[in-house]
């Protein structure tokens, strides 16, 4: 009978570890947040790129829609820079926004009217 449930656990510890394993392997986080300008108006068409050394291609790329929305998904865990681009306006970036597994970071930013050359980090 102690065999038996020796296998049993067993069994039953294997048959969890198939099922837990992809989901911890392939657990993947998110970035989203909205722009908007100094005077607090959501702007549209900011170039949003996110950047690790994680990510095979090394950088992801998104655009705020009419809302100053952007997201960023399927984010492998890490350390994460975030540049906000838009003509007209100053360069954002910020830096060191570590990712968890399964967890969505609200990155918001600001801009500021300025030279096309200028990047505040």
């Amino acid at each position: 009978m102690e065999e038996h449930v020796r296998k049993s656990a067993k069994a039953l510890f294997l048959l969890a570890a198939v099922v837990l394993l992809p989901r911890v392997a392939f657990a993947q986080a998110t970035i989203a947040g909205v722009v908007r300008d100094t005077s607090g108006a959501v702007l549209p068409g900011v170039n949003v790129e996110v950047a690790s050394p994680p990510l095979i291609e090394k950088t992801r790329e998104a655009v705020t829609n009419e809302s100053g929305q952007y997201t960023v998904v399927s984010l492998p865990p890490g350390t994460y820079s975030v540049t906000f681009a838009l003509p007209g306006f100053v360069t954002t970036r910020r830096e060191g926004i570590n990712m968890l597994a399964n967890f969505t970071a609200q990155v918001n930013a600001e801009l500021t009217v300025g030279g096309v050359a200028e990047t505040v980090e």
